[in-house]
């Protein structure tokens, strides 16, 4: 895989997000799936890997815990997440963040967070702005290297770039969700902070899988919080209603060239702008991290395939997203 920057770290451009690892999206999935998983990934170059404490109840970073144990690897970067464990939406102080911060460290086994993120906190949260000079006095602790925050709208990673030290944003983008391209990633590329996309596929509709038949488990949050009933919707099929997400997903489909497979279309669009540091998508199986990690042979995408790609999503989804974008 080729290698970019993330603030001051070199990563390769596809990472692993471990949302899944914390179990819930598979009546089979437990820790040894999760090694396996790590595993595949690492043997395949992948040396970024996003988590949150949030995740399975802390399920996610033990797992990944377990994993640096048997793999020391100075290359090897953990993202984590906090903010919305016990904390949301109204328990932001010194302390709950310093507390999560050592849980997450005793979680992982490490001596210091290589990059924590606030993990989409209210955007009132974001203005007032002490959550930052929190996370300047535990980077000046020693217990994080670097700090961040995932963010809901391009509203929020404006008011975050704002804040010297900021290492990088988390955001969500796909060919289904393309605003952040406008003004948000060309102002983090000028100021050195680094782009993390979560969400590449839109929650499997751009992996070309999903059909009006598909069936969702209860405890996957495609079921759950399909219309925005448990956090943010666009966390769930990109804000779209599921509907015209498949409708639009079989046109984007139908444009796939000949010899990559749609997830791997759908990566590569994201890959194709270069503000972009890592791409995060989720796996909930070794062959899903290998497929997921071609993306990164694929070539550019022609100009012509950009522009149809830049119709479906003016003309069927632009307007069509619900909540904060």
């Amino acid at each position: 895989m080729q290698t970019r920057q993330l603030a001051n770290f070199t990563v390769p451009e596809i990472g692993l997000g471990c949302w899944q690892l914390g179990g819930g999206w598979r009546d089979d999935w437990d820790d040894a799936v999760a090694q396996q998983t790590l595993a595949t990934a690492y043997d395949a170059g992948v040396r970024f890997i996003d988590t949150a404490d949030v995740y399975g109840d802390g399920a996610s970073e033990r797992s990944i815990g377990s994993f640096l144990a048997t793999h020391q690897d100075p290359s090897l970067v953990v993202a984590t997440k906090l903010g919305r464990a016990g904390i949301y939406p109204d328990g932001y102080t010194r302390t709950s963040l310093r507390e999560a911060t050592l849980r997450s460290i005793e979680r992982l086994g490490v001596q210091a967070l290589d990059l924590t993120q606030l993990h989409c906190v209210p955007t009132d949260v974001l203005r007032q702005g002490h959550v930052f000079d929190w996370l300047r006095e535990l980077q000046q602790e020693g217990l994080i290297r670097r700090w961040g925050a995932s963010v809901e709208s391009v509203e929020e990673g404006m008011i975050c770039l704002e804040q010297d030290g900021l290492a990088s944003l988390q955001v969500i983008f796909n060919i289904f969700r393309q605003k952040p391209a406008e003004q948000l990633l060309p102002r983090a590329k000028a100021q050195n902070v680094g782009i993390i996309v979560r969400l590449p596929l839109a929650s499997g509709l751009l992996g070309g899988k999903i059909t009006r038949e598909t069936v969702f488990r209860q405890d996957d949050h495609r079921h759950f919080n399909r219309d925005g009933q448990h956090f943010n919707v666009g966390e769930t099929f990109a804000g779209l209603e599921l509907e015209r997400g498949i409708a639009a997903a079989e046109q984007v489909a139908a444009l796939v060239p000949p010899g990559m497979t749609m997830a791997q279309m759908a990566l590569r669009w994201i890959l194709d702008h270069d503000a972009v540091s890592v791409v995060i998508p989720g796996a909930s199986s070794p062959a899903q991290v290998t497929a997921n990690v071609a993306a990164a042979g694929v070539p550019p995408l022609p100009a012509t395939l950009r522009a149809a790609l830049a119709e479906v999503y003016v003309q069927q989804v632009r307007d069509h997203i619900r909540g904060p974008y």
